[in-house]
C-alpha cells in the first residue's frame, strides 16, 4: 500500500467537497487530528491512516462491500438431511458444494469431495452432519472486497453472516462479475 502524503489526503478530501469535520466523522477521528495530519504536523498511526483512506474511498464510492456482492438466495441443506438429498441439491444446481445451515446459522459445508472420501457403502443414507466439514469462511455484510477475496484464495465460497444468521453467499464468479 502506497502511503498518501498529507497533500494527497487534503487534495482528495477537497475534490470530494468534504470538510475536515465531515471526513473526521466518516473516519471516526477528531477534526483537529485531520487538520494536523493534512498540515504535516503529525504522522498518524497506520490504523488511523487506513480509516481515513477508507473513509475517502467510501466517499468516492470505490469500496465494494460483501453486501454489494452477495447472492441473497443461499442454496443450502440442513444437518439432518441425508447425504443423498445434499447430492441431489448440488447436482440440480450444478454446485460442487453447499453450506449446511441450521435455523439460519451456518454450521459447515458439504461437497462432492466430502462424499467421495467416505468409504461407507450407504453414504447416501447418512445425515449430512456426519459427512460435512465444519470449516467455512464467514464475513459480515460490511466486509470489504479485499477481505472476501482473501478468503476466496483458499475457499470456494464465503458466507455472509449478520448477527449469527446467514444472509448471503459470495463466490469467485460474483467478484468477477463486478470487476468486469
Amino acid at each position: 500500500m502506497k502511503l498518501p502524503t498529507p497533500e494527497d489526503l487534503r487534495e482528495r478530501r477537497t475534490e470530494l467537497d468534504l470538510t475536515q469535520s465531515e471526513l473526521a466523522e466518516r473516519a471516526e477521528v477528531s477534526q483537529p487530528l485531520i487538520a494536523r495530519i493534512e498540515g504535516g504536523d503529525v504522522d498518524p498511526r497506520l490504523s488511523t491512516l487506513r480509516r481515513i483512506v477508507n473513509a475517502l474511498e467510501e466517499a468516492e464510492g470505490s469500496i465494494l462491500r460483501a453486501s454489494d456482492l452477495m447472492n441473497e438466495a443461499v442454496v443450502s441443506v440442513a444437518p439432518d438431511d441425508s447425504v443423498r438429498h445434499a447430492k441431489d441439491v448440488m447436482d440440480g444446481k450444478g454446485y460442487s458444494q453447499v453450506p449446511v445451515i441450521r435455523d439460519g446459522s451456518p454450521i459447515g459445508l458439504i461437497g462432492n469431495t466430502d462424499i467421495r472420501q467416505r468409504s461407507d457403502e450407504n453414504v447416501g443414507e447418512l445425515p449430512v452432519a456426519e459427512v460435512m466439514h465444519e470449516s467455512i469462511a464467514q464475513v459480515e455484510p460490511d466486509a470489504t472486497i479485499d477481505e472476501v477475496d482473501t478468503y476466496l484464495d483458499h475457499k470456494a465460497a464465503v458466507l455472509v453472516v449478520e448477527s449469527g444468521r446467514t444472509v448471503g453467499i459470495i463466490t469467485d464468479a460474483d467478484i468477477a462479475a463486478h470487476v468486469s
